[in-house]
């Protein structure tokens, strides 16, 4: 049950990241998916980081999951552009 849950939470996360961050990402359901999971163990880890001070991989909650697909967005993009040009 746990999976399916971040499976849905990582298509609403990564709708809401690519909603917000303003272009053209040619990327289907699947990769939005893979980038609201992503982005949530990156909140999740940039979280533990500045709070504790430790590594610690884990989920966050929705605003951090949000950020850090937002901060993946970014990385994806910044990847891509290298690679086209």
């Amino acid at each position: 049950m746990e999976i399916l849950w971040l499976i849905v939470v990582g298509a609403i996360v990564g709708a809401i990241a690519r909603f917000l961050i303003p272009g053209r990402d040619p990327m289907g359901i699947v990769a939005t998916i893979v980038l609201g999971i992503i982005g949530s163990f990156l909140g999740g880890f940039l979280a533990s980081l500045i709070a504790d001070g430790e590594f610690v991989l884990r989920t966050a909650g929705w605003i951090g999951s949000i950020l850090g697909a937002i901060v993946a967005l970014l990385i994806y993009r910044a990847v891509q552009g290298r690679r086209t040009t």
